[in-house]
């Protein structure tokens, strides 16, 4: 059987992804010796996972996973969104200068701050000679708001000031186990998964 290449290089997400295929043979870009910084482009979530899959999928000739994914808060009219890592403009900004500013962003606006994470996941499927055959997709979405204190010590990004309310807890109060049947990433993967098993 051959692995499923996972087409990213950020450490929260390997993990996560990791978590959510048991039983699948992964391979990561670095076990290849693939370096590949793709632009991100699109002006979709799927554009942007696409032309990651794609990319990977060429220079591996592997069934690829990449995903897309952002924060949209209903305030902010959809911000931060497509450009939720790249929120910040001050170079070399981190993910608490992201929470930060996001935070400022949103003072001047009443509580509560609705928001959703959303996750476009990409599958990179190889024809003859490193070429990509087809790109299949699976979506999926986490519903919460954004608070202006962070809580938890787990998880990346925004995770610290998203809150479930249906539980009382933020997204970094989850366990890694509470989190993979939860979020927006967990469920685009589990989504994806009657394909993946049909294509190794």
């Amino acid at each position: 059987m051959a692995p499923i290449l996972i087409a990213t290089t950020n450490p929260g997400k390997l993990v996560e992804i990791q978590d959510l295929l048991p039983g699948f043979e992964l391979a990561l870009p670095r076990d290849l010796g693939i370096e590949l910084d793709v632009e991100e482009t699109g002006a979709t979530y799927a554009e942007n996972a696409g032309l990651k899959a794609r990319a990977y999928c060429q220079a591996s000739g592997l069934v690829t996973l990449a995903d897309d994914s952002g924060l949209e808060v209903d305030a902010l009219d959809g911000q931060p969104g497509l450009h939720s890592a790249r929120y910040s403009p001050v170079p070399g900004a981190r993910d608490p200068d992201r929470r930060a500013l996001l935070l400022r962003n949103l003072s001047g606006h009443a509580r509560p701050w609705t928001a959703h994470f959303h996750c476009t996941v990409a599958i990179g499927v190889p024809g003859p000679d490193h070429t990509v055959r087809r790109v299949l997709f699976a979506e999926g979405d986490c519903y919460g708001e954004i608070i202006p204190a962070e809580r938890g010590s787990n998880g990346f990004g925004y995770d610290p000031i998203f809150l479930l309310p249906e539980l009382g807890v933020t997204m970094a109060e989850l366990t890694r186990e509470q989190k993979n049947t939860l979020s927006h990433r967990a469920r685009a993967v589990i989504a994806a998964l009657p394909v993946l098993r049909a294509l190794t």
